[in-house]
């Protein structure tokens, strides 16, 4: 899905003319990346761009099991979403950050990663010990995933995921219930549990923003041949 009167995203996109430059908007325009199975990384996706939108920004929103028509240097920031199933992220994400690490590179980033054990972190019924393991499977996972991709993002964002056993096969069922178990989560399974924290999601996208406009004003700088005090880029967790 693209944003109303998008000149270069997919529902504009002409093959014939693929290198389509667009004009400066001061880092207005924003890619949303997703990776899902069940559906629910796409409704995380889908508030992120609601958000950035009513922010001001041009978002196009895309899954990335879909090839990427276009360049991605149309874009001033990206941000990449994907879920974890059985210790690994969406291998359809980490194919996409490795075709597309060089471009991701020149850009403001930030992955959100969507865990069960971002849930159990989370959960203030937990004990110190079982806070400390989810947070630790947590590290695990993103460590795992930026060894494997090579990338480092601008900003980095665990999030609860959710159980959707009303959509699970009985085989998914079983195993998603013996994986709630353990993180502590629901196990009744003629129900569903979402565990996002939509209003921490929406304080994220707000932060981002802030990166977003405050490197292109750096950038602005750059060109102007002015001194930009601590414009280095680092990946930091929100």
């Amino acid at each position: 899905m693209s944003s109303p009167f998008d000149p270069i995203g997919p529902a504009h996109y002409n093959p014939k003319k693929p290198d389509l430059k667009s004009v400066d908007q001061d880092a207005k325009r924003v890619a949303v990346f997703y990776a899902t199975r069940e559906g629910h990384t796409c409704r995380i996706a889908e508030r992120i761009a609601t958000d950035l939108r009513t922010l001001g920004f041009d978002v196009d929103l895309l899954e990335v099991r879909h090839p990427i028509p276009f360049s991605l240097e149309h874009y001033s920031a990206a941000v990449l979403a994907a879920s974890v199933h059985a210790g690994n992220h969406e291998k359809e994400m980490i194919q996409f950050v490795k075709d597309h690490r060089s471009e991701l590179d020149l850009m403001t980033t930030a992955f959100l990663s969507v865990t069960l054990s971002e849930a159990g972190a989370e959960m203030r019924d937990k004990s110190l010990v079982e806070h400390a393991r989810f947070m630790q499977d947590v590290e695990k996972m993103l460590s795992k995933f930026f060894d494997e991709t090579q990338w480092l993002p601008t900003l980095v964002k665990p999030v609860a995921g959710a159980l959707l056993y009303t959509q699970y096969n009985f085989l998914v069922r079983l195993i998603m219930r013996r994986i709630a178990r353990k993180a502590g989560a629901g196990t009744d399974t003629l129900q569903d549990y979402v565990y996002t924290d939509w209003v921490g999601l929406d304080k994220f996208v707000s932060d981002l923003a802030a990166e977003i406009r405050g490197t292109a004003v750096a950038e602005r700088k750059a060109r102007g041949r002015l001194p930009i005090p601590g414009s280095e880029r680092k990946a930091r967790h929100a």
